[in-house]
């Protein structure tokens, strides 16, 4: 166990979930679900039989380490990374990745992002456990894959090998795709979604950035005589003049020929959008989820999430969100929720902190 790290990647915007996600305060440093925690507070949590808290590190914006700090307060300062710009995910993976290196050569890393959610987490121990003894033990990266309950068009996915044993092998990765292609993938039985979570050693994961991103693996490893020492940050301010921004699954993962995937019933979401929110939380007998003070009358199939000490009275909405947040407020149909970007531009011309 003294041998497993986590990386926790914490430094997304989630421009998707405004007005309740915003620049100043994003969705994982939210309680979303209402359980008393946020998202990235029940993120570190799920390690905690996994590795020691002393090998916990989150990745951030430099803008959230206050906000890091505040949640999880156990952290030391060296276990939070700061990143003065976005680079996506791969930087942040190498940059964690090549430090935890520095410290322990025979570690053996999860990536999971901040902002997801895993209901079943008893399960979701069970299938990381099985991934780092694979990992552990030979020269592969494995991700984790969820078992598909629909043909959804708003998830990448993950075409393996079927084959005995919990670790299979993978053979291509799909972006997200179109509904009838979706349909085929699931009647395959051949394809999950793509959870974005990852398993390796940090020898697998600096051989594959030598490999398939070099000029990544030469920035990165530069960093090897600074890595916990003073120095440290100002390398990393410099390493991200430079650094590409791409993700690690164009990076690496659909690159690499060493990929393995293990299939998981986790209760899983991304909680990329309201929609998302909505479909795994309770609902009422009219098929409405609801946050705050309110009183409905004839509402049908939507989500209403308010501040609990203002009073909201809606009447007559079917598939609708209702969401309000620090002085703003959204009423948007359920099924035109691909129009929040659009509405985050906008109402980052009015000036004033609505984004």
């Amino acid at each position: 166990m003294n041998n497993n790290y986590v990386i926790i990647m914490a430094g997304g915007i989630g421009t998707r979930f405004w007005p309740f996600s915003r620049t100043s305060n994003p969705k994982q440093f939210h309680d979303v679900l209402g359980t008393g925690k946020t998202l990235l507070q029940q993120t570190a949590e799920r390690f905690e039989d996994i590795c020691p808290k002393e090998n916990i590190y989150v990745v951030t914006s430099s803008d959230y380490i206050d906000l890091v700090q505040q949640q999880l307060p156990y952290l030391a300062t060296g276990q939070i990374l700061a990143e003065p710009c976005r680079r996506n995910t791969a930087p942040c993976v190498a940059l964690a990745s090549y430090k935890i290196a520095q410290q322990n050569p025979d570690a053996n890393i999860v990536v999971a992002p901040a902002d997801h959610i895993i209901l079943k987490e008893k399960e979701f121990e069970k299938k990381i456990k099985i991934a780092l003894a694979a990992a552990s033990k030979a020269d592969i990266l494995v991700t984790l894959g969820i078992s598909p309950s629909r043909p959804d068009t708003g998830y990448g996915y993950i075409q393996y090998v079927r084959e005995e044993g919990e670790v299979k092998k993978v053979k291509s990765f799909r972006e997200k795709p179109q509904l009838a292609l979706a349909q085929e993938f699931l009647a395959s039985g051949e394809y999950v979604w793509n959870a974005g979570i990852f398993i390796w050693s940090s020898k697998a994961i600096i051989k594959a950035f030598e490999e398939y991103a070099p000029a990544i693996h030469q920035i990165f490893e530069q960093g090897n005589a600074v890595y916990f020492t003073d120095k440290e940050n100002e390398f990393i301010d410099q390493a991200y003049q430079t650094c590409q921004s791409i993700s690690i699954d164009y990076a690496i993962m659909e690159k690499a020929q060493n990929v393995h995937v293990v299939l998981g019933d986790i209760g899983w979401s991304d909680l990329g959008t309201w929609k998302s929110l909505y479909e795994i939380s309770d609902k009422d007998q009219h098929q409405n989820v609801v946050d705050g003070k309110v009183l409905l009358y004839n509402v049908k199939d939507s989500i209403i999430k308010t501040p609990h000490n203002r009073l909201v009275v809606v009447q007559g909405l079917e598939g609708y969100i209702v969401a309000e947040y620090d002085n703003v407020l959204m009423i948007c149909q359920k099924d035109q929720e691909q129009k929040v970007k659009d509405f985050v531009a906008e109402a980052g011309k009015q000036g004033g902190d609505f984004v």
